[in-house]
Formats: C-alpha cells, sequence, structure tokens
C-alpha cells in the first residue's frame, strides 16, 4: 500500500512552473543552444521556501565555455546544480543564470534540461539491456555506443558478452560492480554531447582505479565541454581550471586551485 500511496501523491503534484516567469516570456534559442557552454550568474540568490534564508546569495560570476571548475564549501554547492536545472519556484529566485546570454528562466524545462547532462554521486540504472541504459530513447547509433563505451574503458567487456550491447542490466545495476555503474552513466552522459555536464562527486563511491581514470577522462577527454564538478574531496578537483568556494552562500573565491586551497 506504500506503493499506492505513493503514485496517489505523485498524481497530484503541482505541475513545475514552465511559461518563462510570465505570458509571453518564453524565447526562442538557436538550434545549436548553447553552442559554447558558457554560464553566467548575474545577482543570482535562491531560497527553498519564499520565507526562508537565501541558500545562495546574489552571485555574480561567469564561467568560460570549456572550463573546468570544480565547486567546494560548507554550503550551497548542491543549490548551484538545483538552480542550473530549475529544480526551484521561479518566485523563490532573484537574478539570473544566463547560458550563452540566454536566461535560463525564458527557455522550457524540457529544452533547458535536455542541453545539460549530469552524472549523480549514485550510479542510476534501469533494468533492462545495456543499449537501453545507454540511450533510453534511441536517439543515437550503435557506433556512437561502441565509441562511448570504447572512451571508458568498456568497450571489452560488453563485446565479450554474448548480447553485447543487448547485455542485461539487472536493477539498479547489481550485476555489475560500483565502478562499472558509474562508467555506464558517464558513458551516457558522454553519448549525448551536451556543452555542459554537472558532476556530483562521481568518483565518490568507486575504487581507486575507477577514481583516478574518471578525474583524467573529466579533465583530458572532455576538453570541448564545460564541467561543473561538486567536490567532497579536495583531491577530486585539483586539476580543474578554476575552483569556486561558496560559504554561507556567498562566493568566497573563485580562482586557480592552488590560490583558492591556500586560503583553507
Amino acid at each position: 500500500m506504500t506503493s499506492v500511496e505513493r503514485i496517489d501523491e505523485y498524481g497530484d503534484l503541482t505541475p513545475e512552473e514552465d511559461n518563462g516567469g510570465g505570458s509571453g516570456r518564453l524565447v526562442e534559442t538557436s538550434a545549436d543552444w548553447p553552442s559554447r557552454g558558457e554560464i553566467r550568474f548575474h545577482n543570482y540568490s535562491l531560497h527553498y521556501q519564499s520565507n526562508e534564508e537565501a541558500t545562495l546569495k546574489s552571485l555574480n560570476l561567469v564561467i568560460n565555455p570549456a572550463e573546468k571548475v570544480g565547486i567546494i564549501g560548507r554550503a550551497g554547492k548542491s543549490s548551484v546544480f538545483q538552480g542550473l536545472l530549475r529544480l526551484v519556484n521561479r518566485s523563490c529566485i532573484d537574478g539570473e543564470i544566463l547560458i550563452d546570454d540566454v536566461d535560463i528562466g525564458r527557455v522550457t524545462l524540457k529544452h533547458l534540461r535536455s542541453q545539460i547532462s549530469v552524472i549523480p554521486q549514485n550510479p542510476v540504472l534501469f533494468s533492462g539491456t545495456l543499449r537501453f541504459n545507454l540511450d533510453p530513447l534511441e536517439i543515437y547509433t550503435d557506433e556512437q555506443c561502441w565509441k562511448v563505451l570504447e572512451i571508458v574503458r568498456l568497450k571489452e567487456m560488453v563485446f565479450n558478452h554474448p548480447q553485447a550491447l543487448h547485455m542485461p542490466i539487472a536493477e539498479s545495476g547489481h550485476n555489475l560492480s560500483s565502478g562499472q555503474c558509474q562508467l555506464v552513466c558517464v558513458s551516457r552522459a558522454l553519448l549525448r554531447q551536451s556543452r555542459i555536464l554537472l558532476i556530483d562527486e562521481a568518483t565518490a563511491n568507486v575504487d581507486h582505479e575507477t577514481d583516478e581514470f574518471l578525474q583524467t577522462l573529466i579533465v583530458d577527454k572532455i576538453k570541448d565541454r564545460t564541467v561543473l564538478t561538486i567536490a567532497h574531496r579536495l583531491n577530486t578537483v585539483r586539476n580543474n581550471d578554476r575552483l569556486l568556494l561558496l560559504n554561507d552562500g556567498k562566493v568566497v573565491d573563485f580562482d586557480v586551485p592552488d590560490k583558492v586551497l591556500n586560503h583553507l
């Protein structure tokens, strides 16, 4: 009955705001938006409830195209991702976030979220085939799937399986190791070729070898994408271009890793 209660609750959820904040405010973007992946926060503040203190407070910063930025600090890291994905009602937001000079509050949620890839801390896999987990909407070719599997060093394992791309994946990926599960999620993100990639400490629950490989992959193999990484361990972002240090929802420092880490 708990499952029935949850389904009933989800059926009554209030739809997310998706009208650009007012009638007629939605804008059309170019077919290749975002083509650069520049992100600008302009006087941006975020509350989770309108009567609560802001979690992010007057952020003003520019993340350059293809830049690798690690986000560190005691509070506000996840809120940056919540803001970029518009997971908070517009009434709880002040200021704006621009991606390639377009206010993300003025594009539809479907369009915005389809242009941003996310690698979560805990890998998300579904019962079905590997092919389905990589490309559930069947947008990409088998050749493209093989290419990303080769990049993340899973090609040999999949090739040697009798069913190859159609090898079965158990619920939550229980028939794979934790490292393999995360690499499948990385493959899925790479396949989408989004200009912006959000990573929530993707190496937190994997072995040391996979950890090092993913860090190298992010810095060296994804050079054309803007990558934001929430870091719970400083060693995972030492090779990033810049570190964003947040404290109490404010920007304390935003500079090259050596300078930021010297302030800790």
